[in-house]
């Protein structure tokens, strides 16, 4: 008798895992459920706050979204494979000195996407940020502090913007 389970091999973090999957299972329950990684959150289940966003090939992506078998040939991180243990990615400090955050839900999200852009664009302009976290909500309003967070994290000089005019 078919379980209609099948096997596959995701990975996470830079490590393989081995899965019993059933087909229509999204990689935010798999992430969650299976594998004990509750940074990505799950919030509206539909694309729509960015509280789920990982990282698949370096571009950020909702979970909540994605079948967990279509992403098996691909490089898949979390809020948890950031940085090295007792050191935080750079975007992760950047978020603590900027206190970019309030109740810290949408916190991995927002990071995650802010990571996405500046692995592909080390010097983004404030538009280019501002576009890349469109699609992640926050709740408490934190946005002004998230700006100033992607700002650190891209050695600019986190009271003004990219033409250098005060933005305090």
């Amino acid at each position: 008798m078919d379980s209609g389970l099948l096997r596959v091999q995701l990975s996470v973090n830079g490590q393989r895992h081995a899965l019993a999957l059933e087909p229509r299972r999204v990689l935010l329950d798999v992430l969650r459920d299976d594998l004990g990684l509750t940074g990505a959150k799950k919030v509206c289940d539909m694309g729509n706050c960015g509280a789920c966003t990982v990282l698949v090939d370096g571009r950020p992506m909702y979970s909540c979204l994605m079948l967990a078998l279509d992403w098996r040939e691909a490089a898949i991180t979390t809020i948890e494979g950031l940085g090295e243990p007792g050191q935080l990615d750079p975007v992760q400090q950047a978020f603590i000195t900027a206190d970019a955050y309030q109740c810290g839900f949408c916190t991995p999200g927002q990071i995650m996407s802010v990571k996405g852009l500046l692995d592909t664009t080390p010097e983004p302009t404030d538009a280019q940020i501002m576009r890349a976290l469109s699609g992640n909500l926050c709740r408490c309003g934190a946005y002004g502090n998230i700006m100033r967070a992607a700002r650190i994290a891209a050695g600019r000089d986190p009271g003004t913007d990219e033409t250098g005019s005060d933005t305090a």
